[in-house]
């Protein structure tokens, strides 16, 4: 088999001291390591960003806004449970991972209120299991409510960001795990490659005559899932739900015609881009107006691009998909090469860590 179809060649070694544990202050004070050639990097900060692009480029952002997915309630013999929200499939019926997951049957009920332990305390709101997900292993959970508005409202006082299991000692406030022009709410994790930017950084890159555009990716099982196949190409992406607005499809078929570059903020949108292109020709035509689905497009070496000219991104786990399409796009020998040079030179790793620009043309 060819090694970069093998999982284990995604793998490597991270001291655990490395993983970001909270972020920054500013947001772009953190390191940038910049891919700038075939066979070059550079070390920088992420507030220097605008003297690596050029006046014509498009960055393209993910506007997603995590949800405050993850849920501690009980059942009704008093067992506690905790619940991490995932997709949206219908109004009020969601698909969720429950623990423990192999109790809750059909017609299982789930109880939440604010205060767990507050025995005077009334429940907020009621779940019941109406389905089981196969490919998951997850639940369907129909929610007892009226309105989106009371649904909404209720989540935000029983919910809780769902910072991911290697962040165990974060010390962040919530709205640090949100993008700066995060709007669409949905996700359940972060576009990470976006928590850098600040509003004076956005206005630096608008100065200097770099484009911004926004696409919607509601960040979900299939960021995150891990990959379990031996051999890559037979690892199933889970479908995420995806929203190109025609005024980004406008820019970036100007950018194109001027010679810019387009270069995507965080895998996600990487993923939206390319989804959108494979799934309706647009880099030859430019004829779509805007586009909204699903996509569960996997990007690993080999992969043809169509739409994007570079990334930004944070460093990503061993193994994971996340892993694969940045080894799509500059090799994967050399990407953990360049993994091995930030971990000697202390790199923050994962969510709140570091980022890297991939500027290949």
């Amino acid at each position: 088999m060819n090694d970069d179809y093998s999982l284990s060649s995604y793998n490597y070694y991270l001291p655990s001291d490395l993983i970001a544990q909270s972020p920054l202050v500013p947001r772009d004070s953190s390191r940038l390591l910049v891919i700038n050639s075939l066979d070059t990097h550079i070390h920088s900060f992420f507030h220097e960003l605008p003297k690596w692009l050029l006046p014509g480029d498009l960055l393209v952002f993910n506007n997603t806004q995590v949800i405050p997915a993850r849920l501690y309630g009980q059942k009704t013999t008093g067992a506690k449970v905790e619940v991490l929200l995932l997709e949206e499939k219908e109004p009020f019926s969601w698909l969720a991972l429950v623990k423990p997951g192999k109790r809750f049957k059909i017609g299982s009920e789930i109880l939440f209120k604010e205060k767990l332990d507050d025995l005077n305390q009334d429940f907020l709101i009621k779940a019941t299991v109406v389905d089981q997900d196969e490919e998951t292993g997850g639940r369907i959970l129909k929610f007892d409510v009226s309105s989106r508005k009371i649904f909404w409202e209720a989540l935000e006082r029983i919910g809780h960001l769902p910072l991911p299991p290697y962040i165990s000692n974060c010390n962040a406030h919530s709205s640090q795990y949100q993008t700066i022009y995060a709007q669409k709410p949905g996700a359940v994790a972060a576009p990470t490659a976006g928590l850098h930017f600040t509003q004076e950084l956005l206005q630096k890159l608008q100065k200097k005559g770099i484009e911004q555009a926004y696409i919607t990716l509601h960040v979900g099982l299939g960021t995150f899932r891990p990959v379990s196949t031996d051999d890559i190409k037979q690892h199933t992406m889970h479908q995420e739900w995806v929203e190109v607005p025609s005024e980004t499809i406008q820019k970036i078929h100007k950018t194109k015609i001027n010679g810019g570059r387009v270069i995507a903020v965080g895998t996600t949108v990487v993923r939206a881009l390319e989804g959108m292109a494979n799934e309706t020709s647009m880099d030859t035509e430019y004829g779509v107006k805007s586009f909204s689905g699903k996509t569960d497009i996997f990007i690993y070496p080999g992969y043809s691009w169509r739409l994007i000219d570079g990334m930004i991104t944070n460093f990503h786990l061993p193994k994971s998909s996340l892993l694969m399409l940045v080894s799509a796009l500059i090799g994967r020998k050399r990407l953990l090469e360049l993994y091995k040079i930030a971990i000697e030179q202390k790199y923050r790793f994962y969510s709140f860590g570091d980022g890297m620009l991939v500027l290949l043309s």
